[in-house]
């Protein structure tokens, strides 16, 4: 009598990746649960078919395998699904095993979006420094004219309608200041220290509470098991401020803001043992989808009166805690996600 096989190991299961590993002849012989959960499949529909076959476009995965060259094959935002099932978009890799392949995919239908860092080219960066250096100097002189004219119209009570032109214009003013200030100075890291996320979140609340008044109804869903961990409280009030105002600018009518701890998250290249996920949740409009592959570009807005900055700075700041944003929508519900990799304790070895 034959002893049963060994359960898997916790490792691969408890992992939120989705992971299928092959044999040296390319036929899968394992996944993940989060593999087939991902691609809507039974996980024996998985076992025994071709690696390659799950590339429902192009061919990529079969001319990698077909090779002896390379030992890893990095993949971007590659078509996966059994065929004449629906495709799931990932990034990842396939790497090269004693046993055969092993295949890592990261859900790419939330939106990154270009990294603006990687995005802008330097001589861009340096352009739009330069354009708002060059605007500082007549920004200040119409702003001295428009109080100048002000003063003479106070002086001429009939003349209502033009104080009113020459507010807007004032005002204006103000704004395009605020803007060119933006571009010239952002604000630069500081030290991080330890915070409470929820406390964070409760800042934003209440601004969210003040601005958007009885129009918005404003929900939590914590988990108030979360510690403490190392950040700029200032700047994630910021960030999370400016993606809460993005949805009660798209008309929303609900936020929702939650959290959760996840275990084993892969973020910007480096896998991390545990990582606070803060999600703001919306009915809104949702992103026009002209601009959801740069929506995190500066100076990128889906609106008139938009400058662009708001979401842009939410990436920097992600990033500025190792961390990453991306976002899915359609019209009635849209989610930014906040990936934020908790510290590990000194000395601990890196994952």
């Amino acid at each position: 009598m034959s002893l049963p096989a060994p359960p898997p190991g916790p490792t691969l299961d408890q992992l939120a990746t989705p992971l299928a590993w092959a044999d040296r002849q390319g036929r899968i012989v394992g996944v993940n649960p989060a593999f087939p959960r991902w691609l809507g499949v039974g996980p024996r529909r998985l076992v025994g078919q071709p690696l390659a076959a799950l590339e429902l476009e192009g061919d990529a995965l079969a001319r990698f395998l077909e090779q002896d060259e390379r030992e890893m094959l990095r993949l971007h935002r590659i078509a996966l699904g059994m065929p004449g099932e629906e495709a799931r978009y990932a990034d990842g890799w396939v790497a090269r095993t004693a046993e055969g392949w092993l295949l890592e995919a990261h859900p790419s239908g939330a939106f990154g979006a270009a990294d603006p860092a990687q995005s802008l080219p330097g001589a861009l960066q340096a352009a739009l420094k330069g354009l708002a250096h060059e605007l500082r100097n007549p920004l200040a002189g119409l702003k001295g004219a428009a109080q100048l004219l002000a003063r003479r119209a106070n002086l001429r009570p009939e003349e209502s309608g033009e104080r009113e032109l020459i507010e807007l214009i004032g005002a204006e003013i103000d704004r395009l200041s605020q803007l060119v200030e933006q571009l010239m100075s952002p604000a630069p890291q500081r030290p991080h220290a330890p915070l409470n996320i929820h406390a964070v979140l409760e800042r934003v609340l209440r601004l969210a509470e003040t601005e958007g008044g009885w129009a918005v109804r404003m929900q939590r869903d914590y988990d108030p098991s979360i510690p403490e961990f190392s950040g700029d409280a200032d700047r994630l009030t910021q960030a999370v401020w400016n993606l809460v105002r993005n949805a009660l600018q798209a008309s929303a009518s609900t936020i929702i803001l939650r959290t959760r701890v996840e275990s084993g998250l892969h973020i910007r290249d480096h896998v991390h043992a545990r990582a606070l996920r803060v999600e703001i949740v919306d009915d809104g409009r949702g992103v026009p989808d002209e601009l959801a592959e740069h929506l995190f570009l500066p100076l990128v807005s889906g609106r008139a009166e938009g400058t662009g900055l708001g979401l842009a700075l939410a990436h920097q700041v992600a990033r500025e805690h190792r961390g990453s944003l991306t976002f899915r929508s359609r019209p009635g519900h849209t989610v930014f996600t906040l990936l934020l990799p908790q510290n590990e304790p000194e000395g601990a070895p890196s994952p």
